[in-house]
């Protein structure tokens, strides 16, 4: 399970209250809700389902994709015995096709059993990334919503670029490297930074 908002909490204010930055920001947006998820394979079937698209899109696409599969999206064995084509009448690219089979034979064969990732973080993401289809950034996600991982640190996420350097009240967007290096202090609660980025995120969409 994700980062509950007790461990939220407590994270954000060990790091507020030696970042005034920070403090700033609680201030402005006040705490993030939780964002959990069950951990497991149907978790990230739908992260990969909601690759590259938008959220509203990605609901759609996962409720034609409930329906192709009968309502069955936690049997890997149910998605196998689909064809590509009822496959991609819920709207899966034939890419994404392939991901989801990929996903669920790594699942059915026993190679990837969610109860026994490494315990080192990225060890975990290594594994994970395995799977055609699971890149970095998925990994990251699964692990910090599903698992509740504290010090996962997505700094590939735009959102998270981008708020970071909003936050910290500097100009511009920096890289994937710099945000991974501007975090190093925040260690071991980034994720709770990330979770705190994208309600960031939205709050100041709200505002505009």
């Amino acid at each position: 399970m994700g980062l509950t908002a007790d461990q939220l909490k407590t994270a954000l204010d060990t790091l507020a209250a030696r970042e005034p930055a920070f403090a700033a920001a609680l201030a402005r947006v006040g705490y993030p809700p939780e964002r959990i998820r069950e951990r497991g394979y149907a978790t990230l079937l739908r992260t990969i389902i909601g690759q590259q698209v938008s959220v509203k899109a990605a609901a759609s696409i996962w409720n034609k994709f409930e329906a192709v599969l009968g309502g069955d999206t936690l049997d890997p064995s149910t998605l196998l015995a689909k064809s590509d084509e009822e496959l991609r009448s819920a709207g899966l690219s034939r890419q994404k096709v392939a991901y989801v089979r990929s996903l669920a034979e790594e699942v059915a064969s026993g190679r990837l059993d969610f109860e026994r990732l490494p315990v080192d973080d990225e060890e975990a993401i290594k594994a994970l990334t395995g799977i055609k289809g699971i890149g970095r950034w998925s990994a990251e996600i699964y692990l910090l919503f599903a698992e509740g991982r504290t010090d996962i640190w997505p700094a590939g996420d735009l959102a998270v670029q981008i708020e970071i350097h909003r936050i910290l009240g500097r100009e511009g967007r920096p890289s994937e490297r710099e945000t991974r290096a501007l975090a190093e202090d925040w260690r071991p609660h980034r994720g709770a930074v990330a979770v705190f980025a994208w309600h960031h995120y939205m709050a100041e969409m709200e505002v505009i």
